[in-house]
Parts: C-alpha cells; sequence; structure tokens
C-alpha cells in the first residue's frame, strides 16, 4: 500500500526535525523518514550544543547568513518548545602572540553583524576567572549560547507530531524514483509518495542524491570526540572558551552545559565513514593538551563519559539549494557547524522554498507542547500535590539526575514516543549521571517494557540488534534444569 503526502523530509536531525515543526503550521501532510528508532541520533546527538554567535563564518557565505538569523531566533524557538537555553556568550582567548587573529575574526564578525569586541586579560578573568594563566586576549561575543542539541530536536519533533507531522523511524531509505511530478520512497518497511522531496539526511545525504541521479559531489567526515565531566565542575566554568580556530575547526573548547555539566572537546579528525564514532586514546590525549592551554583547572579526574560525533562537510559551505534535474526536490547538504544555531532559520528558509512548490494556507490553531514537568525544579508543596494525583512522582528511578517514573511515562508516551533506553536518557536524562546507568538501567527497561507492553527481552538499548535482557538468569531454576 502507498501512501501520499505533500512533502517528504528524509532524516530527522536538528535541521530535519527544524522543517518538519516549520511544515506543520501550514495544511500540508508531511512524512519524516529516519532510519535509526530515534530522532537524533547522529551529529545532532554529539555536537558540543553551542549556539554560535557568527563571528567565525566567511562573509557572505550561507553559513555566516543563517548562522547569525538563527542566532536571534534561538530564544525565542526554545522559549516556545520549552528547551533550556542559555545565553552564555562565548570567548576565543589567545596569549600574546594571537592578537592578529582574534583581529581577523573581529572583522569578520563586523562584516556578519555580529557583536563582538577584543578584550584584554583582566576583563576576561571577570567573566571567566579560571582562565589560562598564558591567556592575555579574547574575542567576547555576548549572543552566544549553550542549548542540549538532542532535547532540541525532540522537541521539534513532538512539535510537528502534535500539530499533524508523522514520523517513520526505523526505516531506511532504500530507494527513489521520480516520476509525473511525484517521488516513490521505498524503505524496507513502506512505500510512501510525495510532491516535494527534502534531503536532509547528514551522513547519508549523498545517497539520497545518487538515487536521484544529481551531479554527486565530494564528501567528507571528520570524528570530534569529546569528555563529559560530573555535574559537580559545572560551577567552575560560566561562558564557552575556544581557542583561536584553524582550518580543521574551532578547536578544542571548555564549555558547560545547560544540565550542569562541563564538556572538553572536540578533536577534528579525518575519517573514512560518517558513522565512525570510535573513541580513540590519541584523540583524548590531543582534548588533553587543548584544554589545558586555555583552562587552568582542568579534572580529568572527574570525566563520567567519553563519546564522538561525526561532521559532515560538502565543501565549504552549506548546501541549501534546490535541484535544477529534479523539480521539487530540495537540498539540504553539508549542515555541518553552525548547523545546530542555523537549524531555525534554515527551517524557515526551507518552508518557504516548500511553499514555492506547493500552495498552503497557514493552521488557523496550532498546539503548543505542555511545559515538561521535573522533579528537581519542583518545591515540596508542588512535588507532594502532584504524588498524590499521580504516585509516580515518588518513585525516583535514576538517583544521580532526580529522575521520576512519571517523567519516563511521560517520555514514552510523548507525541514522538521514547521506545528505547537510550530514547528515555536523552529526554529525561535516565542514565546520565555519575553512574552512567550503571542501576537506574534495569528500572528503564522494566518501565519501558510495561508501558510498550512488549516482554523486557525486546527493550533495546538503541539501535537495531541492542536488546539489552536476553532471559532470565533464573530460568532453569523453576524446571529443575542446570543454568
Amino acid at each position: 500500500m502507498t501512501n501520499n503526502y505533500d512533502v517528504i523530509i528524509v532524516g530527522g536531525g536538528v535541521v530535519g526535525t527544524a522543517v518538519l515543526m516549520q511544515l506543520s503550521r501550514y495544511n500540508l501532510k508531511t512524512l519524516l523518514i529516519e532510519k535509526e528508532d530515534d530522532v537524533s541520533c547522529g551529529a545532532s546527538r554529539a555536537n558540543s550544543g553551542i549556539v554560535h554567535a557568527g563571528y567565525d563564518c566567511v562573509p557572505n557565505t550561507q553559513k555566516a547568513y543563517f548562522n547569525v538569523l538563527g542566532n536571534r531566533m534561538f530564544a525565542d524557538h526554545c522559549r516556545e518548545l520549552d528547551v533550556p537555553y542559555r545565553n552564555t556568550g562565548s570567548l576565543v582567548v589567545c596569549d600574546e602572540d594571537g592578537l592578529e587573529g582574534l583581529q581577523v575574526l573581529l572583522e569578520k564578525g563586523k562584516a556578519n553583524g555580529v557583536r563582538c569586541e577584543i578584550i584584554g586579560r583582566d576583563r576576561i578573568l571577570e567573566i571567566e576567572p579560571n582562565i589560562g594563566d598564558a591567556i592575555q586576549y579574547a574575542l567576547y561575543a555576548p549572543d552566544a549560547g549553550i542549548v542540549s542539541p538532542y532535547k532540541l530536536t525532540i522537541a521539534q519533533a513532538d512539535y510537528g507530531v502534535l500539530n499533524g507531522g508523522e514520523i517513520k523511524a526505523s526505516e531506511k531509505v532504500v530507494s527513489i524514483s521520480h516520476e509525473g511530478g511525484h517521488y516513490t520512497v521505498t524503505t524496507q518497511k513502506g512505500v510512501y509518495t510525495s510532491a516535494v522531496l527534502i534531503n536532509s539526511a547528514g551522513a547519508g545525504c549523498m545517497e539520497i542524491e545518487k538515487m536521484l541521479g544529481e551531479n554527486l559531489r565530494p564528501i567528507s567526515y571528520r570524528v570530534g570526540e569529546y569528555f563529559v565531566l560530573d555535574s559537580t565542575e559545572g560551577k567552575q566554568v560560566s561562558t564557552v572558551i575556544f581557542p583561536l580556530p584553524t582550518k580543521a575547526g574551532k578547536g578544542i573548547l571548555v564549555a558547560p552545559t545547560v544540565d550542569g555539566n562541563v564538556i572538553y572537546g572536540p578533536t577534528s579528525t579525518p575519517v573514512e565513514k560518517g558513522d565512525d564514532v570510535s573513541v580513540s586514546q590519541s584523540g583524548l590525549d590531543t582534548i588533553k593538551a587543548g584544554v589545558s592551554k586555555t583552562y587552568k583547572v582542568p579534572a580529568f579526574r572527574k570525566v563520567i563519559r567519553v563519546y564522538a560525533g561525526v561532521r559532515t562537510e560538502v565543501g565549504s559551505d552549506f548546501v541549501i539549494e534546490k535541484s535544477s534535474i529534479n523539480e521539487g526536490y530540495i537540498k539540504l547538504l553539508g549542515i555541518c557547524s553552525p548547523g545546530l544555531t542555523s537549524a531555525p532559520a534554515i527551517a524557515k528558509h526551507v518552508c518557504d522554498m516548500v511553499l514555492g512548490f506547493i500552495s498552503a494556507t497557514a493552521k488557523s490553531e496550532l498546539k503548543s507542547l505542555p511545559k515538561h514537568k521535573k522533579f528537581t525544579a519542583m518545591d515540596k508543596e508542588e512535588l507532594d500535590q502532584l504524588i498524590k494525583e499521580d504516585p509516580r512522582w515518588g518513585r525516583l528511578i535514576c538517583r544521580c539526575e532526580k529522575v521520576s517514573e512519571a517523567e519516563i511515562v511521560n517520555a514514552i508516551h510523548s507525541p514522538f514516543p521514547a521506545t528505547t533506553v537510550d530514547a528515555v536518557k536523552r529526554r529525561v536524562r535516565a542514565g546520565m549521571g555519575r553512574c552512567q546507568g550503571g542501576f537506574c538501567a534495569p528500572r528503564v527497561i522494566e518501565i519501558l517494557a510495561r508501558e510498550l507492553n512488549i516482554p523486557i527481552t525486546s527493550v533495546k538499548k538503541g539501535g537495531e540488534g541492542s536488546e539489552i535482557a536476553v532471559e532470565p538468569i533464573k530460568s532453569g531454576i523453576a524446571t529443575g534444569e542446570e543454568e
């Protein structure tokens, strides 16, 4: 059976879900197809979460335009989605020899319309007391900030679904044809048609291009590795600290997160494949050396996790354009940094492009996402009242992050539901604390099995073949068989 839509989006990252959210404001039938079992499983899961000010982008490029516009939209965008956002500002720091490089960044920033200035050590210490002893100058950009990239992506998906959009997860596109003004997209589970097709497939974007007979462009990948520090370190860092950037990237940063942790990273190492998220000892050593140059109190003994993400590059700029070969095909290629910051602006632009292909009216009413109630944000009186209404608020499942059973159940039954342990983790942070799920994971598995009405042995960590429980460890005792 073929399912018909006005628009199909391939790829459930921060840009793809932002487009879904924007299109859901119109009377359009829109589908997003994602090959993984959740949104935000690629680069959007594993980037720095920095809302860049825009001084680093080459003037008059797509990156510069959408970065600056997206930055201006970001606070309101997050407020609408009830996603935590902090306007921290950022510092690009250097020693005596780096002043000329800061001047270059300053001129870029001015050309892009970014508020920024070069400041000396006394002013730097007022903003960030733990700056490295060798640091003498910094480019200060007050409009930079931080956000959780996966929470933003998930909230955009929830908003899109709540307002009529659809998401098909765990469906990899295997073929696409374009005939009679319509696209036929075939996955391993279904066949879907649309008048407009949007390629937001991230690392897999050239696979979609190839299926449509487009002229392929060179594509490259860079892996970025990170350290995550315990939330006890959150009080040590108040802003985002960058070194002077190089051709490889923005360098090893030190930054707080909206959830109270601190991150060090990323590296920028070329890799052959877009799914290579392995962490190397050499990469971690590079981070250690880089952090020590800009930040005087690194706390590597407080590391609770390491991870990596892959940045996909298609040339030196974003590719946001209509196809010259296939009518109604929109390309979003190479949306690497500052893609997170640019996402709201890109989505608005793409929506306008879609409306150029299909005439559609804005919806007269839109549904708002409910406010995310958090155990940690409530006072005793409010929590006591909630527990009377729903005892699950009184059952603490994740002790490190103080996540209640009610929050986990709400995540499982959200507009775009969490169906795996990792999906729950991304939504409510159960398993993101000091023990990294050592205590709460079994409870989360039990709750998922109960709420989804599936066997415990069918609950996945996240991804194909990632089932955690194989069989009861005492299965043989009841029958008298040997274990």
